[in-house]
């Protein structure tokens, strides 16, 4: 019933009850919204820091979800994977030529010292350290070398030397240096035709001494074939003598007598023939 004193009772029920289904929605958006802002996602070949107005925060966060107060604090992450830094540069020689490179850095910082990293460098460490350090090593190292060194072995030997370089000024940093990598060298023109004309006379001359090296072991070959047959040729002459022929000659004679083919001897008419089918070797 309608009171003079209570108007439209239903009506204010009503608005009531939305009143308080508004104040309850808006409240679940808003516990929603505050626990998807208060968590975030490390991933793996990361680490997350804390930073709580202003400061950085002691410790990592390891891959998964990191819970946060979305008000005072963030997140940074960090990635602790192997980095590939590639640098066109030009690099000095030891006899003073400039030497076009295009080199890669394989690098990646420690997890445990990324809070340092942010705190001394910054999240721009790759530009402001490494490649810094870089070129300062890397042109330190090849002045020691001539410009052809880099086309031949001491080529492995120049990026391992420019690595130790940079890994002594690095490694307290918080970062390790996995490898420096000479992709291609650009040598000017004249001592590129040099170098080459060079090799090409090193390879006739190892082709010639081949050759050379053969050609003498054929000679030593022959030497001792020859020595042989001067060694047999001595031992038959030594053991001929008229008995030795004469018993030869029957051993011949007498192979001819027992043949069935016809027969034509020609002799001198001294040397006497015994042709005896039943004589023993050495009878009389």
């Amino acid at each position: 019933m309608k009171g003079p004193g209570n108007p439209c009772p239903d009506v204010v029920l009503k608005v009531k009850t939305i009143d308080m289904r508004t104040t309850w929605t808006g409240t679940l958006i808003l516990a929603c919204i505050a626990t998807l802002t208060s968590c975030t996602i490390v991933r793996q070949g990361e680490v997350g820091i804390k930073r709580r107005l202003g400061r950085l925060q002691p410790g990592i966060q390891q891959p998964g979800p990191v819970g946060f107060n979305p008000f005072t604090t963030r997140v940074l992450k960090m990635s602790t994977q192997t980095e590939n830094v590639e640098v066109s540069l030009d690099l000095p020689s030891k006899e003073g030529l400039t030497i076009r490179s295009q080199i890669s850095i394989l690098y990646h910082i420690k997890p445990d010292a990324a809070p340092r990293i942010l705190e001394t460098v910054g999240t721009g460490y790759e530009n402001t350290l490494i490649l810094s350090v870089f070129r300062s090593a890397a042109a330190d190292v090849t002045s020691r070398f001539m410009a052809k060194d880099m086309h031949t072995g001491e080529r492995a030997v120049i990026e391992k030397q420019i690595k130790d370089l940079m890994e002594r000024q690095l490694q307290a940093r918080g970062f390790d240096i996995e490898a420096v990598l000479l992709k291609s060298i650009q040598l000017p023109q004249g001592l590129s035709q040099a170098i080459q004309q060079k090799l090409e006379a090193e390879q006739e001359a190892q082709r010639m001494e081949f050759v050379l090296d053969r050609e003498r072991r054929e000679a030593d070959r022959k030497k001792i074939e020859a020595e042989g047959l001067r060694e047999a040729q001595k031992i038959i002459s030594e053991g001929l003598n008229e008995l030795f022929i004469k018993w030869k000659s029957l051993e011949v004679f007498k192979q001819l007598a027992t043949s069935g083919n016809t027969k034509v001897v020609i002799t001198d008419g001294k040397t006497p023939l015994l042709i005896d089918t039943d004589a023993k070797p050495g009878g009389k």
